[in-house]
């Protein structure tokens, strides 16, 4: 089976998609963990109707109302953000660099869950960190193939954010239910961060050069 890549064939079984697919799909898997289950983190944790803040036009602001609403601008603003540093430092080291940060804001904003100021704060990062791979992982293909069967490509890849999003939720409430916390939750997030950035600057950084060498 042939798949169309850049200015030429290549096979499907490219193990650089591959290898891609499994870590966007471990990247959203992770992301999807936390972005699912903001609301129950913060009502198990008591601080969902803390009051964190009074401004003019809202009034008072929750701690997961504010969370929610700044998890969104840093998802939002992390895409060109890491696009820009990525052109300046190569892809798979700002792929190591976004992951890794996740991977520590996760672990610390488990510690801090019943902190309402850390709690906004700190999904906040871990947003900020996640956010990226829907920038990350299409430019590094299309750097991979060429621009030519770019959005074919992609939407092949974009399959990754369908299982995650078949994963990440059920698997976080099944291990809720079962365990009685989200401590397990928390660490395979972290986890699924430390492999994949480790992934980039190691296995995906020395099949892209070994490929662009090739031509």
């Amino acid at each position: 089976m042939l798949w169309f890549c850049g200015t030429s064939y290549t096979r499907l079984g490219n193990p650089i998609f591959y290898l891609l697919f499994v870590m966007m799909t471990m990247m959203s898997t992770g992301g999807l963990m936390v972005v699912l289950n903001v609301a129950p983190f913060a009502n198990e944790y008591g601080v969902a109707k803390t009051v964190v803040g009074n401004f003019p036009i809202f009034g008072a602001v929750t701690a997961l109302g504010l969370s929610l609403t700044l998890s969104r601008v840093t998802n939002g603003l992390t895409r060109p953000f890491f696009g820009w540093v990525s052109d300046h430092i190569g892809r798979e080291n700002t792929m190591a660099l976004a992951f890794y940060l996740e991977g520590a804001a996760i672990l610390v904003l488990f510690y801090f869950l019943d902190n309402p100021l850390m709690f906004v704060l700190l999904t906040g990062v871990v947003f900020f960190g996640w956010g990226e791979i829907f920038s990350l992982f299409p430019s590094t293909l299309t750097d991979t193939f060429g621009p030519k069967y770019a959005a074919t490509n992609y939407g092949f890849l974009y399959i990754a954010q369908g299982v995650g999003s078949v994963l990440g939720g059920p698997a976080a409430a099944f291990l809720r239910q079962t365990t009685g916390s989200w401590t397990l939750v928390f660490v395979i997030i972290a986890v699924l961060d430390v492999v994949t950035a480790t992934l980039a600057i190691t296995v995906l950084k020395r099949l892209r050069q070994q490929h662009l060498e090739r031509g």
